[in-house]
Parts: C-alpha cells; structure tokens; sequence
C-alpha cells in the first residue's frame, strides 16, 4: 500500500450546530472492500447520520457511501447500516449514556488514520434548544467579525 498522506476528512458540521457534544470517542468501521475504496475518493457523507443499539452491537444508519466507479455485480448499497467497533468498556459506557433522556450518539468524523483504515469519531451528545442555536449563530458572526476587523489593521 502507498503510504503517502491521506487527507479525506468528511465532517458533519450539522452535528455541532444541532448538538452540545458532551464526550467523543474514535471507532473503527466494518466496509466491504468497495466501500473502502469509495471513502479514500472522499465520496461520503454524514449528514442526517445516527448510531443505534442493537443488543450490545453499535450501528450507524444512514451513512452515505456511493457506489465505487469501478465495481462489478458485488458493489455495496449506498445507504447500508454499519457496524462500529469500539471497546467493550466503551460501548456499556455509552449504552447507560443514551438511557438518560435527551442524549444520543451523532458521528462527527470520517477519517483514514495512517494505517490506512478508515474511523469514524461519534460523539455522545445532547440536543439543543433553539435559543442555543441562536446563540451559536450569534458567536460565529462576532468571531467573523473581530476575525475581519484584524485583518483590516
């Protein structure tokens, strides 16, 4: 495999303006061997993604992954669920977690670490109201504007 510099990092930028992210944790993905492949071509997504329990298996539904170019009769669904590999430690930690009202488990991140295998970073996180997002919208504004101000002196 080429160990060249692998910048594919697929955010959900939606996540941080939707949730307040209480803790994160890095998990591995099961793929099939097109999947992979359509990840390292950076064509996938997060948006409108979710992690559900199932027994003590962690899943996320909804991530978008297009159908590799190149694929023959065994090319992957777009839309399928996949599992995630965390600790055993770390998925009872999160199971207890999203029994309190209000939390849930959002990915954050899709990413290739250097060994070439690809991760994805959920993050334990509670909704928010809409006066908070009002509030997020109103400190990325002044943050734009004293970011604008410096640069003009």
């Amino acid at each position: 495999m080429d160990k060249r510099k692998n910048n594919i990092n697929i955010k959900n930028k939606r996540a941080t303006f939707d949730y307040v992210i209480t803790d994160t944790y890095t998990a591995g993905i099961v793929l099939t061997g097109t999947e992979i492949k359509s990840i390292r071509l950076g064509k996938a997504s997060l948006v409108d993604t979710y992690c559900i329990f199932t027994g003590t298996e962690l899943w996320v539904k909804n991530m978008y992954v297009a159908e590799y170019f190149y694929g023959s009769y065994n090319n992957h669904t777009a839309r399928r669920d996949r599992k995630l590999l965390l600790e055993r430690k770390e998925l009872r930690k999160l199971q207890q977690a999203v029994k309190n009202p209000g939390f849930t488990i959002v990915p954050t991140r899709l990413f290739i670490n250097e060994r070439g295998l690809a991760k994805l970073v959920i993050a334990l996180a509670r909704g928010k109201h809409e006066y908070d997002k009002r509030e997020s919208i109103k400190e990325r504004d002044d943050k734009r504007e004293m970011d604008r101000i410096k640069r003009h002196y």
